[in-house]
């Protein structure tokens, strides 16, 4: 029997649970939230849906019980203050950090064997300051971010290709912010096949800007940060774990001296199996990636800077 806990009970968490229940990825789900009733509603909504999709999963809502939370194999936080219009992720971090600092020790406190999966932003800082204040290994906390970016990158590049998005293959690293993300432009390949023998270089430089300001677009779009594919990639990377799937996915990992740089989480690919972050894959980067990893982690190292802890 597995068991995840869901931590917040707005659009991407209740997508995350979503996503868990309904492709069967945890036995039980604990959505929770704050606000009285609203976790309860999500979890009663998404349940009645278990005759009609034929559901075993079970999904409970509470309402800030973390005794309910007991045993999680996983836990995943996505509580906080979410983007507005105009706002970058880097503008969250003084609530969002006692916010996530909160949760995190309420959870340990009923399921100090879990594996953590960051979802808040700003979402580096925000797994960085899960690690100073836990003292977990550095396998079992994850952050996000990566998977997400590299989703939205496989998605502009099969736009552009006009291809079967399960025919293309992209990956993005560095920090999860607009201007600190590297879409990986020589190492998409569709079919196997590197895209640059698809796509002049200017298309392709098209894709990875579309891709850098992916998740703004979608909050000028919607006027709210996105929630559908942040849940799913959520739940991707739950999946990965709970499974022991040993899949490769750009997470945000601490570094402690691969691809030169310590005491800092940035998004870098992951082997994720049962015990977390299994083994971080250090890519053959050139020289000008090189040259945007380390200006990436610097833009991260500052924004930790900024903690108020």
């Amino acid at each position: 029997m597995s068991k995840v806990t869901v931590v917040g009970a707005g659009n991407v968490g209740a997508t995350c649970a979503n996503v868990l229940v309904t492709q069967g990825i945890a036995d039980e789900v604990v959505l929770i939230d704050i606000k009285p009733g609203f976790s309860e509603g999500k979890a009663m909504d998404i349940m009645q849906t278990a005759n009609i999709l034929h559901l075993d999963s079970r999904l409970t809502g509470v309402t800030n019980d973390y005794a309910m939370t007991a045993g999680s194999d996983m836990v995943v936080i996505t509580s906080g203050v979410p983007r507005k219009p105009g706002m970058t992720r880097e503008e969250l971090i003084g609530v969002n950090a006692g916010i996530v600092k909160s949760v995190t020790e309420s959870v340990l406190a009923h399921s100090p064997n879990a594996v953590i999966l960051c979802v808040a932003n700003p979402m580096d800082t925000m797994t960085y300051l899960i690690h100073k204040i836990s003292g977990l290994p550095k396998n079992r906390i994850i952050g996000m971010g990566g998977a997400l970016d590299s989703a939205r990158f496989k998605y502009y590049l099969t736009q552009a290709l006009k291809a079967n998005a399960n025919d293309v293959d992209g990956m993005v690293i560095g920090g999860h912010g607009d201007t600190t993300m590297i879409p990986l432009k020589r190492f998409a390949t569709w079919r196997g096949v590197p895209v640059a023998e698809y796509l002049a270089a200017e298309e392709l430089d098209k894709v990875a800007a579309d891709t850098m300001v992916g998740g703004a677009t979608l909050t000028g779009l919607l006027g709210t940060s996105a929630w559908i594919a942040p849940g799913a990639a959520a739940a991707q990377c739950v999946a990965a774990v709970l499974g022991d799937q040993k899949k490769v996915i750009t997470c945000s990992a601490l570094l402690e001296g691969e691809y030169g740089e310590k005491d800092l989480c940035i998004g870098v690919p992951c082997l994720l199996g049962r015990n977390g972050i299994e083994k971080i894959v250090e890519l053959p980067l050139n020289d000008e990636e090189k040259a945007l990893f380390k200006k990436s982690a610097e833009a991260v190292h500052k924004t930790n800077a900024a903690l108020p802890c």
